[in-house]
């Protein structure tokens, strides 16, 4: 069995929903495909330790386990059904799988010399100064990276945003709908900037093309199924989930239609990268 340990379970002033790991794995190779550019942005050899926050179904924690395979690897998250399908994956027991607050975590309890975060900040409230505490503690040679969807203004979005205006539980719904709390690629970059000058920040907007055999009715529903939502989804009955779904496949099938390959699908994702100067310890 692989290593997996509780510490806090909830990220401190965020709605977090429960995740379905099943759901999202539905399309793993996009949900992988930017942890694998961002993984290619980072220079560090040969790291003792390495941490990743908000690890999910640990799919892309165990990249950096073949990535790099001296090191010790540490993968944290705050749901347990997410972390109990990680440690499935994991068959050689290769990651230390910890259930924690990504935002309380301690950089001395792991003393890493990377960090990656993957698509977990967009979950946290005021996360820029967890950032600066992150990277202010890597040690010389150390490396920070992290990756958040910048979606947030998406036509997908725009949709759920009408479909819950429209519902007669809109009262309830409208605040479990966040507003963009990301910032693009240089914000972060002045946020880690002011504790070293080696930052690269980018952006990417994937032509993610779902669904290209047809397996699926609603593949653009499937995916915000998945993320965004999920506290959507918490917050009905049975019932009433049903028929919220099933008008909000009629939007998002006409603002995205089916194509012989697929549904074209952009998405926006948002990377930076850090070094601090100086050889690894």
């Amino acid at each position: 069995m692989s290593r997996y340990r509780c510490l806090d379970v909830k990220i401190l002033g965020a709605v977090v929903p429960s995740w379905d790991p099943t759901q999202y794995e539905r399309f793993a190779d996009h949900r992988t495909r930017p942890f694998v550019d961002l993984l290619a942005r980072v220079r560090t050899e040969a790291p003792r330790t390495v941490v990743d926050l908000g690890c999910g179904n640990g799919l892309a924690t165990l990249l950096l386990a073949q990535r790099w395979p001296q090191a010790r690897i540490v993968g944290i998250d705050s749901s347990a059904a997410m972390l109990a399908q990680a440690a499935a994956h994991d068959t050689a027991n290769r990651v230390e799988w910890v259930e924690a607050d990504v935002s309380q975590w301690n950089p001395r309890d792991q003393r890493p010399d990377v960090i990656v975060t993957n698509a977990t900040l967009q979950w946290v409230p005021d996360h820029e100064p967890l950032i600066e505490r992150w990277v202010s503690a890597l040690p010389p040679g150390g490396a920070f990276a992290m990756q958040v969807p910048g979606n947030f203004t998406a036509h997908s979005h725009r949709i759920i945003r009408e479909a819950v205006a429209d519902h007669p539980r809109a009262a309830d719904l409208s605040g479990l709908l966040r507003a963009d709390p990301v910032r693009d690629p240089a914000g972060y970059a002045g946020v880690i900037g002011r504790h070293t000058a080696d930052v690269d920040a980018w952006e990417t907007t994937y032509l993610q093309l779902l669904d290209p055999v047809g397996a699926q009715a609603h593949p653009v529903l499937e995916w915000v199924k998945g993320t965004a939502l999920r506290p959507i989804i918490e917050a009905l009955t049975p019932e009433e989930t049903e028929s919220f779904l099933d008008d909000l496949a009629r939007r998002l099938d006409a603002a995205y239609p089916r194509r012989p390959y697929g549904v074209p699908f952009p998405f926006r994702r948002v990377f930076a990268v850090a070094h601090i100067p100086g050889d690894a310890r």
